[in-house]
């Protein structure tokens, strides 16, 4: 991924912020089979000194036969992103020198995939994938609600994935080439409009901000 300095996003905590708000990547792979792009929601966690994703796709997926365990894949996760218009700068107003643009912020994630086809690996991982996101319900759901033997059933038609991360990149492209009073006026601008992802990149050009 190409990365202008003034976009490079150097800080873990907020690399890793995003991933776990934004959990639902793409996962890239490459095989004999030629490139394939696979969308799953995926967790972070720390298992001793190793950083990993944990996943899992249904067996009736062919990529755990085709992509070989120990293979490299790169998985994407996409934050907020939402069009710029150059209406938002108040330069333009002075010189018209200015054209659209977007913004976003983007986390890369490099590493080698493993598939699991343990059963109580893939039941922990699913239950910790579901208790991270009925967290915020009144009434979290858990894997304990259904049957046993539905469960158990179910898990059979389930490969788990896991992914041993060797980096993470991280481009936050949220207008830090453009002059302070552009940067408040794309900050009002979008604040304006109703949208969840233009609200959300105003938050977070405004973070830029400080």
């Amino acid at each position: 991924m190409y990365i202008p300095r003034k976009f490079r996003q150097e800080n873990i905590e907020q690399l890793v912020a995003l991933m776990q708000q934004y959990p639902f990547a793409t996962l890239v792979t490459h095989s004999n089979e030629g490139i394939d792009a696979t969308h799953l929601p995926v967790m972070f966690k720390q298992v001793g000194e190793r950083f990993v994703l944990k996943a899992h796709i249904a067996k009736a997926n062919s990529l755990w036969k085709e992509v070989l365990s120990g293979s490299e894949v790169l998985v994407i996760f996409n934050g907020p992103n939402c069009y710029i218009s150059p209406n938002h700068y108040p330069t333009k107003a002075e010189h018209g020198k200015a054209v659209p643009t977007w913004n976003y912020a983007v986390a890369h994630v490099k590493g080698t995939i493993s598939f699991i086809h343990d059963p109580d690996w893939i039941h922990t991982a699913i239950e910790e994938l579901t208790a991270e996101h009925e967290s915020q319900s009144m009434k979290p759901w858990s894997m304990s609600d259904a049957p046993d033997e539905f469960i158990q059933k179910l898990l059979l038609a389930v490969v788990g994935v896991e992914i041993e991360i060797s980096s993470i990149t991280g481009q936050w492209k949220l207008s830090q080439n453009q002059p302070d009073v552009n940067k408040q006026g794309v900050i009002e601008g979008l604040s304006s409009l109703g949208d969840p992802a233009s609200q959300s990149v105003a938050s977070m050009v405004r973070e830029q901000t400080k």
